[in-house]
């Protein structure tokens, strides 16, 4: 059942853009930011897994502390929420232990039920890759809950800025994040783009669909 227009998809796809400029006076509301977190939780990752935490920053002075790691930019202090998404250091079987248990109670089923499943995730993902890369791994899952994010937040009219451009040692060691377990990824800024912003109006730059699809 279609719940959105292909209208309205590429409009709001169209319209977003990395917000370069965010107004620290417009905050997004309670129900579309639990909107937003839900889409978090939501996101797909490789054997469903999710090996990943995402971190809400909402301490301002923290957020100050955190501009300074990310290259100057102020969306990270301006915007109305930030969000930093990490991944579990040392991934094991523990872990997998944890999200078969997880299946099991949601599904009502018994643990032993998912045992075959379990053996191949710990083939798969433990047994087979060296600490490089599972982390390596889990930061490819990470990514598929940002483009989840920023999509999610275009449909809500909600400006968004991926953030590559930080440095994710010093955010682990502002934000506590090695005492947790975690190692931090990428960031992801939102909000509403400032008046000022001027790559609000910038046209959207891409190669024409003939020259990046492909049917075999």
């Amino acid at each position: 059942m279609k719940t959105i227009s292909t209208e309205k998809l590429l409009t709001q796809l169209n319209w977003r853009y990395a917000t370069k400029q965010f107004d620290p006076g417009r905050k997004i509301s309670a129900q579309d930011w639990a909107a937003l977190e839900e889409s978090l939780v939501l996101t797909p990752s490789s054997f469903g897994l999710q090996p990943w935490k995402f971190v809400v920053v909402s301490v301002p002075a923290t957020r100050e502390k955190l501009v300074s790691a990310s290259w100057g930019q102020r969306q990270v202090a301006d915007a109305s929420h930030l969000v930093v998404f990490t991944i579990k250091n040392n991934l094991n079987e523990a872990d997998i232990d944890t999200y078969v248990n997880r299946v099991a109670e949601v599904r009502g089923a018994a643990p032993s039920t998912f045992t075959a499943y379990r053996e191949m995730m710990v083939g798969s993902i433990i047994k087979g890759r060296d600490e490089a890369a599972r982390r390596s791994w889990s930061a490819n899952q990470v990514y598929i809950a940002l483009g989840n994010f920023l999509t999610s937040a275009a449909l809500l009219g909600i400006d968004a800025c991926p953030m590559e451009g930080i440095e994710p040692a010093t955010y682990d060691e502002i934000l506590g994040l090695p005492q947790q377990g975690l190692s931090t990824v990428v960031a992801a800024a939102a909000g509403y783009r400032a008046a000022s912003d001027k790559y609000a109006g910038a046209k959207k730059v891409r190669f024409p669909k003939a020259e990046v699809l492909v049917e075999v």
